[in-house]
């Protein structure tokens, strides 16, 4: 399965699946998002793939959905949201162990992926954002559920209303992420991580993914569907239109609540 912007690569029972648009910051287009979800989803039947690891080429791990482009507001609809949560749901639901490799900035729907992973293994040098309000939209990919369950509501919404992002060392130790390493040891410290995986008990470990997730994450589905309902409404608005159209043209938005 060959798709633009991917390098997926599978050894000895390790299945990497690398976001690999660097210029772009590792933006998702819709064939980058329906390839990895279609390999997660075929991984959780494959025996001999022990675990999926997710991670970026660059500066970027992923900057979200690409909306770079003059024609943004007019291409991005609710097929977009149905991708991003048919993404997530991809990750939660594979039945092997799914690892972030957070080799830089996640933002949007890259940071909904992160969080949707069982481990994220962060360079320091990472940061995360939900850019959303920014362009006049609302987080989505479940990370109104997922960000307030991993650092509590006032964190969340202060990531959420204000795009206020966290450096790696800030994330981890409020417990947003569950792994730091330094820059210069960061590839080390991922492929031993992955390795522990690797060598675990597949069926314990998709059992105690099932059972954490049902417990932790009880009102996901819920707010995916919250989401998709209020984004596809905000997707019609001026405001959303002139965001993408300032983020294009790398100004300030002026929004005016239509």
């Amino acid at each position: 399965m060959t798709t633009p912007g991917l390098a997926v690569t599978e050894d000895d029972g390790v299945l990497t699946i690398r976001l690999d648009r660097p210029a772009a910051y590792n933006a998702l287009t819709d064939a980058m998002t329906t390839t990895t979800s279609e390999l997660l989803e075929r991984a959780g039947a494959r025996d001999e793939v022990r675990v999926v690891v997710l991670t970026g080429t660059g500066p970027a791990f992923c900057t979200g959905a690409d909306i770079a482009g003059d024609d943004a507001a007019e291409r991005f609809d609710v097929r977009a949201l149905d991708a991003a949560n048919r993404l997530v749901r991809a990750i939660l639901r594979c039945d092997k162990p799914v690892v972030a490799g957070v080799n830089g900035i996640a933002a949007g729907v890259g940071l909904s992926a992160v969080l949707a992973c069982d481990l994220a293994m962060c360079a320091e040098s990472a940061s995360f954002l939900l850019a959303f309000s920014r362009v006049g939209l609302m987080p989505d990919g479940g990370a109104t559920a997922t960000v307030a369950a991993s650092v509590g509501r006032a964190r969340a919404m202060r990531m959420a209303l204000l795009a206020e992002p966290l450096r790696a060392r800030e994330a981890y130790d409020v417990g947003l992420v569950s792994h730091l390493a330094s820059d210069a040891d960061y590839d080390r410290e991922l492929a031993a991580l992955v390795d522990r995986l690797r060598h675990g008990a597949p069926l314990a470990q998709a059992a105690t993914k099932r059972a954490v997730n049902a417990a932790a994450l009880a009102q996901l589905e819920p707010a995916l569907e919250l989401e998709r309902t209020s984004q596809t409404l905000l997707l019609r608005t001026a405001d959303a239109a002139e965001g993408m159209r300032a983020f294009t043209e790398k100004r300030r938005p002026i929004f005016t609540g239509d």
